[in-house]
């Protein structure tokens, strides 16, 4: 005697259809393809600046840096007030900088005043941001101020907005680019050295604090009495003056030095 089967219920025609319908399924990746997902950079080139033209020594402005003018600087404490530092270490936006010959420009970095020297040096990775940002304490150990006073008027070539109209290149690529188009930037003071002669040094309005002019110096087109040392260099941590300015501007730009 056969088994009875057991009830079912009954279907609709609609259903059935989707009964009947089964999910697409993406053919799995070739080898191929994943092999080159995996090869794919990450992070694209940097974006290219315009080259320096070979005519700079005609459509650079020159301006003075004049005798007895007070230079801030923040170095490290391995420099001395007045030692420019010889390369080739570092990234900065216009410095290592190498000669006609492949030889390394010893050079100093300064500001017209204190802040704008600490914005163009310790300061100088704090973010666009807004909300509070921090500092490590630490980071600014092993820096000093020392302020320098020019025994004669020196010539720099003029980086201002006005003055790179006419150098075919604009502020935003040359003065408030970010780091990966430093190596670009260093292309164009190279060639400011080279073909310009009378040029000792180059100068800005500071993208950090466009208050106020930055200025990079040359030794090698520099007389060795060319730059007087005012006072004492003082730690910016351990001398309390020093330190309570340092704290005052980063009250300013909404950073808080943290740690010991």
């Amino acid at each position: 005697m056969g088994k009875a089967k057991s009830p079912t219920a009954s279907k609709s025609p609609a259903a059935k259809a989707v009964a009947k319908t089964k999910p697409a399924v993406a053919p799995p990746a070739s080898a191929e393809a994943t092999a080159a997902l995996s090869l794919a950079p990450i992070d694209p080139k940097p974006r290219a600046i315009p080259t320096p033209p070979a005519n700079l020594d005609s459509l650079v402005k020159r301006v003075a840096w004049p005798a007895m003018q007070t230079l801030h600087r923040i170095h490290r404490d391995q420099f001395q007030a007045d030692q420019f530092n010889p390369g080739p270490n570092g990234n900065a936006r216009f410095s290592p900088i190498l000669d006609e010959h492949g030889t390394s420009i010893a050079t100093i970095y300064g500001g017209a005043t204190f802040e704008c020297a600490v914005m163009e040096t310790v300061f100088h990775d704090v973010p666009h941001a807004p909300g509070l940002k921090t500092v490590a304490k630490r980071k600014l150990k092993q820096h000093r101020h020392s302020l320098l006073v020019a025994s004669m008027d020196i010539t720099l070539a003029d980086l201002g907005s006005t003055a790179l109209r006419k150098l075919g290149i604009p502020r935003v690529d040359l003065i408030d680019s970010d780091k990966d188009i430093y190596p670009q930037t260093r292309q164009w003071a190279e060639a400011i050295h080279v073909q310009c002669a009378d040029v000792q040094g180059l100068s800005w309005v500071s993208r950090q604090d466009d208050g106020a002019r930055a200025i990079i110096l040359f030794k090698n087109r520099l007389p060795d009495d060319a730059l007087t040392i005012v006072g004492m260099s003082v730690d910016i941590v351990t001398d309390p003056d020093t330190y309570a300015a340092l704290i005052e501007l980063a009250e300013t730009i909404g950073v808080k030095v943290t740690g010991k």
